[in-house]
């Protein structure tokens, strides 16, 4: 990483804002080297003019060819950025588009630099018009939107960059997805060098994630709306300046039958010392819009929760209400290890939540100091299963499966004793360091799209363990950032922000009673490994979204290594249950994970890129 004034400058813009600690933990990772540097990556993946023209021909007999509108504001424009920005639109691959400039520049700069354009190619499709006054970015935008003509918007800053292939690849997905109603890419950064334009920064987002979408707009470019969804939401909102297109694309989203997403690098964000893409801290003002268009979301969705702005700008937290008092049952599976139960148990006891239950599954224990442990819980001495009452009230229960290790059969053996319309999976080797860990957990599984939420778990070294599952890693599924230090927060802030995962860990899970007796508990096939992948995925296939609620934390006590694989026996258990997996969800892992952009490495679990 260079070091120049500038960036020495923006460090203590930087340092001020977040503190030392914080600080630090972003320096380290902006300094960790790219494992596969994307400059030479983009030039190798970026559209051939073999497949531009192929695209040329193949946009001409889609059976839906639909007249594109891109909507752009301008203001005091740059001649060199208004050339270049109309050049990367009048280039595309796909011809059925136009160009709405709407120009609110007090001279008539900007327009005679688009006029002498469109003379000297002879362009046909910009449209211009000049604005009496600066309305503001909202106000702008929509007098932009009132000379566009086509079946669908698209929208970009007026010193920003179109891919020659954008137009191109949306109108492929339309055709291909009937249904989408929105539509957004891929996107990065691009910064003028005297050797020229350099692309960096690359944001490879996931397909519709709406949780994700209320931690970030990470949406942002290149977005696309049907005309019809543009009809029912109105325009934008000049109340939300700055982050006018964090609400309109809530907005849009909301309405949309199905949200598309192409991902590839369509869009250029152009880097410069005012622009939000560089110096996030040129617009705080657009921070608090954004938390606002938030809110308003809620409200819409109707949804009780409380959205407070994270420490990096532009990352919200929300909240979800807690809707009564609801009974939730832990069930934690055990076999010996009395300090290690004792300690998650004393854990669980530390929260602020209280209506709960405990069912622990005894499972072939032979130490006695386990038996004297629930002897002490049930406060029943020479007792070893049945009910008691924990210091705060609450009921525990000592249940026994006699049969051998099978960690679903174990958990639906348990859930048969539960009376809690909420289940949390806990493991025995956990340790809950967040208080109000229940309350977070609920307020998201309430909600009615919501089925499974699972939580962030750090090895006893303060390095993460489990930050969420992607499907496709290592050939099945893999925890992300295993490794990352506590307080760094990986891609884009994904292991400290709230999202949409395929699945999460077992090791530490909330899922609604109802969905757990439709599915029939967990796949008893599936002794110990992939089971809580295969019930994720099992949701999700029901309708349901699994959340990633990083902000519930808690110490894993298992070994950094999983342990060796080193019997006959359980390397066959283990080839047979890959085996089950990969043939249940073949089609899956044959597409890929939805959440998991296809650009990133499948070797790898931090966001690397794919060589």
């Amino acid at each position: 990483m260079k070091v120049t004034p500038y960036k020495i400058k923006k460090g203590f813009r930087y340092l001020k804002h977040y503190g030392p600690k914080a600080f630090w933990n972003r320096l380290l990772d902006k300094m960790e080297p790219d494992q596969v540097p994307y400059g030479p990556w983009q030039k190798r993946h970026k559209a051939s003019e073999e497949e531009l023209e192929r695209q040329r021909k193949q946009g001409k007999k889609f059976a839906c060819q639909p007249l594109i509108s891109v909507v752009v504001p301008c203001y005091q424009t740059p001649e060199n950025y208004l050339l270049e920005m109309m050049d990367s639109v009048r280039m595309q691959s796909y011809g059925n588009w136009q160009l709405c400039l709407a120009d609110a520049t007090p001279s008539k700069d900007v327009g005679q630099v688009v006029q002498q354009y469109c003379e000297k190619h002879q362009e046909t499709r910009i449209l211009y018009r000049h604005l009496e006054k600066n309305f503001g970015i909202a106000e702008n935008t929509n007098e932009g939107l009132k000379l566009a003509q086509g079946e669908w918007v698209g929208f970009m800053d007026h010193d920003d960059l179109l891919a020659p292939e954008a137009l191109y690849e949306v109108a492929a997905l339309i055709n291909q997805e009937p249904e989408a109603e929105a539509i957004y890419s891929d996107e990065d950064q691009v910064e003028g060098t005297p050797q020229g334009l350099k692309y960096k920064k690359p944001h490879f987002k996931p397909d519709f994630s709406p949780d994700l979408l209320c931690s970030n707009n990470y949406i942002t470019h290149f977005f696309c709306v049907k005309a019809a969804v543009l009809e029912r939401v109105g325009g934008f909102r000049k109340e939300f300046d700055g982050a006018q297109d964090y609400d309109f694309i809530l907005r849009c989203t909301e309405s949309a039958k199905k949200v598309g997403h192409v991902p590839k690098v369509l869009y250029h964000w152009r880097v410069h010392s005012n622009s939000t893409a560089d110096n996030p801290l040129s617009k705080t003002y657009a921070y608090e819009a954004g938390q606002r268009a938030v809110e308003g979301h809620l409200a819409r969705s109707r949804k009780q929760g409380e959205v407070s702005q994270l420490p990096h700008f532009g990352f919200y937290r929300v909240r979800y209400a807690v809707q009564g008092e609801p009974l939730v049952s832990v069930l934690i599976p055990n076999k010996d290890q009395a300090a290690v139960l004792r300690r998650c148990i004393n854990s669980v006891q530390a929260s602020t939540y209280q209506n709960y239950e405990i069912i622990i599954i005894e499972n072939n224990s032979v130490e006695q100091e386990t038996f004297a442990y629930y002897q002490e819980l049930l406060g029943s001495p020479g007792s070893h299963c049945g009910a008691g009452a924990l210091p705060g009230g609450q009921k525990v229960q000592v249940v026994v499966w006699e049969d051998g290790f099978n960690y679903s059969a174990i958990n639906n053996f348990g859930a048969s004793y539960a009376s809690g319309d909420y289940f949390i999976l806990l493991n025995n080797d956990i340790e809950i360091i967040t208080k109000d860990w229940m309350e977070e957990m609920l307020g998201n599984c309430q909600r009615e799209e919501v089925g499974i939420v699972g939580a962030r778990l750090y090895y006893p070294d303060n390095t993460v363990q489990h930050a969420g599952i992607v499907v496709g890693i290592d050939g099945i599924a893999a925890n992300m950032f295993p490794g990352l230090r506590r307080g760094q927060e990986g891609y884009y802030h994904k292991a400290a922000i709230q999202l949409n995962y395929s699945a999460v860990t077992a090791a530490c899970m909330m899922v609604k009673r109802e969905l757990f007796e439709r599915l029939g508990g967990l796949e008893e096939q599936l002794a110990v490994a992939f089971n809580d992948v295969d019930f994720c995925l099992r949701a999700v296939k029901s309708g349901y979204l699994v959340v990633y609620n990083p902000f519930v934390e808690a110490y894993h006590y298992e070994s950094k290594t999983r342990g060796k694989e080193d019997t006959e026996e359980k390397v066959r258990r283990f080839g047979e249950e890959i085996e089950f997996i990969r043939t249940r969800w073949i089609g899956l892992l044959k597409k890929g994970d939805p959440y998991y952009n296809p650009n990133f490495s499948l070797k790898k679990c931090n966001y690397a890129l794919k060589p």
